[in-house]
């Protein structure tokens, strides 16, 4: 599982970090969530140095979950500079549509 993320660590984590950061908004009950698991598992390794990948989970954190409008799981949200800049949401991407969307976003 990828590096967690919550109200607390949130800003110094996804908005203070340098590369582009995909942070995946999910929940335990969420089963399409569960199924991107592995995918954003394999490109946190993958992709590391170029993208960071974080998950946080919806239940537990409803600060940042208000403040970014997150209303359906999984939610995958790319920040760059400490801003939103581009959003998927439901589990419709292919592992090959992620990098190329990622890719797109670590340049």
């Amino acid at each position: 599982m990828g590096l967690q993320v919550n109200d607390a660590n949130f800003s110094a984590e996804v908005l203070g970090a340098t590369e582009p950061v995909l942070v995946d908004f999910w929940a335990e009950w969420c089963p399409p969530c569960k199924a991107m698991d592995p995918i954003l598992d394999d490109l946190s390794v993958e992709l590391a140095g170029k993208v960071k990948i974080v998950k946080l989970d919806v239940e537990t954190n409803p600060g940042i979950v208000t403040q970014y409008n997150v209303r359906a799981m999984p939610t995958l949200i790319v920040f760059k500079g400490g801003e939103p800049v581009d959003m998927k949401v439901g589990a419709g991407q292919s592992r090959v549509q992620l990098v190329k969307w990622l890719d797109s976003h670590a340049a």
